[in-house]
């Protein structure tokens, strides 16, 4: 039994880490609660887009926490599985390709939500929706997926 027992273990080891499920927000201004209903208090709107971690399924709701590690409850009806990625550093540069040898073409600053398009190595393709800007940023500034 003992082996057995130790065989799981090991399977479980060599699968490696479970990677936390992403959503993102769809709709212009969602509301985080502080529980998971209507009937708690709001803590946060949130734009489209916007990245979220999920820490907890419950019924209809999912407590989610942000690159912050603000955490709260939105409704499952309010996410989706559409990769968006929002800036984690003060100012980041935006480049025409992937590498800091391209030249810049923006900067954005902290807690700008981008969609994610490609990734290549340590860069993401990403595009800003509402000023129509596509780029290229280390994935090392940005936060989600």
């Amino acid at each position: 039994m003992k082996r057995f027992v130790w065989g799981i273990v090991f399977l479980l080891c060599l699968a490696g880490p479970v990677h936390a499920q992403m959503v993102s927000i769809v709709g212009e201004l969602v509301n985080m609660r502080s529980g998971p209903g209507n009937n708690y208090a709001v803590l946060w709107e949130l734009g489209q887009g916007y990245p979220l971690k999920v820490l907890e399924d419950k019924g209809e709701w999912l407590n989610v926490t942000d690159f912050e590690n603000d955490s709260g409850w939105v409704h499952k009806d309010m996410v989706s599985r559409k990769a968006y990625m929002v800036v984690k550093k003060r100012i980041i540069n935006v480049r025409s390709g992937p590498g800091e040898n391209y030249p810049i073409i923006r900067q954005a600053q902290k807690g700008v939500v981008f969609r994610t398009l490609e990734r290549q190595d340590s860069w993401v393709k990403v595009r800003h929706e509402e000023e129509n800007i596509t780029g290229w940023v280390s994935r090392s500034l940005l936060w989600g997926w």
